[in-house]
């Protein structure tokens, strides 16, 4: 159970961190790139066996860690921006409610059985993402409020379908750590490329204070899948009802979060799609 805890206090973090680079105008990019780097040399440190770069190369996962990479930086760019424009709420919301996409690829992959009980849930988080993210004093439809969350309801979904199935399928229950810091790597090397694009074109500023956001960012961003990795693996509890504490415990503190320390503002629309979140979350999962 303290897996379980340290990985909601993690992930929770993680938005908060976010919300706190744009409260201080760090650059939220560079931040990113040195989380990344961060993240994996802690695996690295993380891993019980010696590294040797020619077999990771060789590894079946290797080239769905270069994949992964890619869908890391984007969507924790996304993260960042929904976060620092939407609030702490629909960030959470909209991470979380991604947990549809993994359950709608079981249906098809692993031929999973699909009941009242999964399309309610699957449409009520769809449902829970638009109202969550409909900002306060918006009189009309604003794609604008909208475009972030969806973005990264469906990237979130995409990475953890991506992970669970690369996981179940090439990666041995010792090699997670090695796996891991292999997808920060090439996550930070990504960002890297862009940071050089910026400095070509002359957009580069570098901002010290973005590297002890990212060395901070890093270390949680790999805990917070490390203990959830950790509390899957626990006997006692049923996947389906870690994923269901876990989520709904980060949506709840996330949300109290927001609105006791970053003084947020909800409409009735918003608690509406918090209530239909959880919701959702606990019918998909306990289905």
């Amino acid at each position: 159970m303290i897996y379980l805890l340290i990985s909601i206090f993690a992930s929770t973090l993680i938005f908060i961190i976010f919300k706190l680079l744009g409260k201080y105008q760090i650059n939220t990019l560079q931040a990113i790139v040195a989380n990344y780097f961060t993240a994996c040399i802690t695996g690295i440190l993380a891993y019980e066996e010696s590294v040797k770069i020619s077999e990771i190369i060789n590894e079946d996962w290797f080239f769905g860690a270069i994949g992964l990479g890619f869908l890391f930086i984007s969507v924790f760019n996304i993260m960042a921006l929904t976060a620092q424009r939407n609030g702490l709420t629909v960030t959470s919301v909209a991470s979380k409610m991604s947990v549809v996409i993994p359950i709608i690829f079981g249906l098809y992959a692993y031929q999973e059985s699909l009941g009242w009980q999964k399309a309610t849930g699957i449409l009520l988080a769809l449902a829970a993402v638009y109202l969550t993210s409909i900002k306060a004093k918006t009189e009309k439809f604003n794609y604008k409020n909208l475009g972030l969350p969806v973005l990264l309801f469906f990237g979130s979904g995409i990475i953890d379908t991506s992970i669970k199935y690369i996981e179940t399928s090439y990666v041995s229950k010792n090699g997670i750590p090695i796996f891991s810091a292999s997808i920060f790597c090439i996550a930070g090397l990504i960002g890297i490329l862009l940071l050089t694009t910026q400095a070509i074109k002359r957009n580069f500023k570098f901002d010290y204070r973005s590297v002890f956001g990212g060395i901070l960012l890093g270390v949680v961003n790999y805990y917070s899948i490390y203990m959830l990795l950790k509390a899957l693996q626990f006997e006692g509890f049923e996947s389906s009802t870690i994923f269901t504490v876990n989520n709904v415990a980060i949506v709840m503190l996330s949300t109290l979060i927001g609105l006791f320390i970053f003084k947020e503002k909800l409409q009735n629309k918003n608690w509406l799609g918090i209530a239909l979140a959880i919701i959702s979350i606990v019918l998909v999962t306990l289905a």
